[in-house]
């Protein structure tokens, strides 16, 4: 009830507008050369590094990036879950990373809300759907009265699309549509201004996603609300986004509005991903030459990389070099083709190349394993053999030749070996007595 007559009294810790970017837009949080690591000393592991972008008020911000890339990560650093090594985050221009006090922490709470990836396991089973969804209206005091508690859990219910008689029952009597739906319901009655989605949709239906989709983006026009969407369905991710993040092994590699970064994938990791978009169209989709990004195309051993707006207010990670290249092609303002089509008959050539060189290493693998189960059971090239070559090369190279013989490859193979670099290091002992030899005698 505090926290109400205190928002009321416009007592809050946090500004009521955000700080102005130079294009004129509020932003509501900003992430600034954050670092988080788990764990210490040499099982340390860095799943984010030096990630930074802004998210304006009223938009969707998309995170987008393969699995294990670090999106998670950093939507739990957000609501202060996850903590930072490095960098800092700020809501509104106001730090609410690391230590801050137990009033400050109240309202990031209040303020910031999160939709899960999976509707089961974030919901306590032993808990209603009205106590589920009562929970942050109890523990911050947001009602007046039990009927007003009752009227804004039924109100909720009812714009999720659920019935009041839903409230008495216990989540794992729903569907996974309904969970979701119950989440979302859980974050929205607190009446947040930041919402975390964490891929919200991927444990859905494909029938279900359009609706849930729908929900949110309802909330959003209604409610004045920020959405910061995890996500690795760039498909889905084009048509809800206002501006898309792409991140590579917990590295933000490009930012830009969501057509801008369609129209002008400039990073090759990008590029990528657009490339691996399925097409609705069987005969396409065969036809289709996926692109695959290659980490070793770029040289950063002397040219350091930086995070970089190339204009359009398109922000790309890369070298001076690479930079000048992705200024170029963004100038010429002509859109990349992120999908190759070729045509059937490449693709019937492709095929038949890929085909033939699949049987050129299964006649090789079946060519080895036949030489395999040919060569007799002791045929081990044993280390031993190798070692007492090395000492007595002669008796190596005697052995070996027995073994070739009798078709011991591998013993005769580490014999050889063994008898050559034994040789090898006597005549180096031999040159090496011989100079010392001329010395002594001039």
């Amino acid at each position: 009830m505090a926290n109400t007559e205190t928002k009321a009294k416009g007592r809050s810790l946090f500004p009521e507008h955000g700080p102005i970017a130079e294009n004129g837009r509020e932003i509501l949080l900003s992430v600034k050369d954050i670092d988080i690591t788990f764990g210490k000393g040499d099982s340390a592991v860095r799943a984010v590094t030096d990630a930074s972008f802004d998210i304006y008020k009223g938009e969707t911000f998309s995170l987008v990036g393969e699995s294990g890339s670090g999106k998670t990560t950093i939507g739990r650093a957000v609501i202060r879950v996850n903590p930072l090594s490095k960098g800092e985050i700020l809501y509104k221009g106001v730090r609410i990373s690391g230590k801050i006090s137990h009033a400050l922490d109240r309202e990031v709470i209040r303020n910031v809300q999160m939709v899960f990836q999976d509707p089961a396991a974030s919901l306590n089973e032993r808990a209603t759907v009205d106590y589920i969804i009562s929970e942050g209206l109890y523990n911050f005091g947001l009602f007046e009265n039990e009927a007003d508690r009752v009227r804004k859990v039924e109100n909720m219910i009812h714009e999720v699309g659920l019935l009041p008689e839903h409230l008495t029952r216990y989540p794992h009597e729903f569907s996974g549509g309904q969970r979701q739906r119950i989440g979302i319901a859980r974050a929205m009655v607190m009446e947040p201004e930041l919402v975390v989605a964490d891929e919200p949709i991927s444990a859905l239906d494909v029938s279900i996603r359009a609706q849930v989709l729908n929900l949110m983006k309802k909330f959003q026009k209604e409610k004045d609300l920020t959405y910061l969407f995890i996500a690795h369905d760039l498909s889905v991710v084009r048509f809800i986004s206002d501006r898309i993040g792409v991140i590579y092994k917990g590295r933000i590699v490009e930012v830009a509005e969501a057509e801008e970064l369609f129209d002008f994938p400039l990073h090759p990791y990008t590029h990528s991903l657009i490339s691996a978009i399925p097409i609705p169209d069987p005969q396409l989709e065969k036809n289709k030459v996926q692109f695959v990004y290659d980490p070793s195309v770029h040289d950063y051993s002397t040219d350091q990389p930086e995070f970089v707006n190339i204009g359009h207010d398109h922000w790309v990670y890369g070298n001076q070099k690479e930079i000048r290249e992705y200024k170029a092609l963004r100038e010429k303002g002509k859109p990349i083709q992120a999908v190759t089509i070729i045509s059937p008959e490449e693709t019937e050539k492709a095929a038949q190349a890929r085909q033939a060189a699949e049987e050129a290493m299964e006649k090789k693998m079946v060519k080895e394993l036949e030489e395999f189960l040919q060569a007799p059971p002791r045929d081990t090239g044993n280390f031993w053999y190798g070692i007492l070559s090395f000492f007595l090369p002669l008796l190596g190279l005697i052995g070996g030749a027995l073994f070739r013989h009798f078709r011991y490859k591998r013993n005769a193979r580490m014999c050889f070996k063994g008898a050559v670099l034994g040789l090898i290091v006597i005549a180096v002992i031999l040159v090496i007595f011989l100079i010392l030899l001329g010395m002594v005698v001039r």
